[in-house]
């Protein structure tokens, strides 16, 4: 079954919206990746959340926030279901999302080292050497709309809301 993305302010997300983005987050950074964290860490609440539901669960989600007057940074990416073009295509709604909402000049991540392919493809360059963030290799990523071959960055499955 398909769900459908959607793109919410922190205030304009229901309590079961906001309930099952962290559940998932829960599900997939804290369980499945067996690493315990602080999630709740105070940016939720300044950030647009691109999610996809399905059947009342979010299947997937990320969120995005200002970094600065040019950058946006975004994170706490996840799909739970892998392989079944779930990632690619919240990441495609993300992006298209925080361009048209948060006009950034570029969105920066802080990307799991085994996960960079996964953003490459959508346009993001590696700009850092790993490093550890919560035992886990990271590496920074940028995505520069001020580059040329950035400026006319467009989805790959043409824009489609439905995951």
């Amino acid at each position: 079954m398909e769900g459908t993305i959607q793109a919410k302010w922190f205030s304009e997300l229901t309590t079961s919206e906001l309930y099952e983005i962290l559940r998932s987050r829960s599900e997939i950074f804290v369980v499945e990746q067996n690493c315990v964290y602080q999630d709740i860490d105070g940016k939720d609440d300044q950030s647009l959340h691109v999610f996809c539901m399905e059947d009342g669960r979010v299947m997937a989600c990320l969120r995005a926030f200002v970094k600065d007057e040019e950058t946006v940074q975004m994170g706490r990416v996840l799909s739970l279901k892998h392989g079944e073009g779930y990632g690619g295509a919240i990441l495609r709604a993300g992006i298209r999302e925080i361009r048209q909402r948060m006009h950034p000049g570029k969105i920066v991540i802080e990307a799991q080292c085994y996960a960079a392919g996964y953003y490459e493809r959508e346009g993001f360059r590696i700009c850092s050497e790993p490093f550890l963030e919560d035992g886990i290799p990271h590496v920074q990523m940028v995505l520069d709309f001020g580059k040329e071959q950035d400026r006319a960055w467009s989805p790959v499955n043409g824009g489609e809301e439905i995951c």
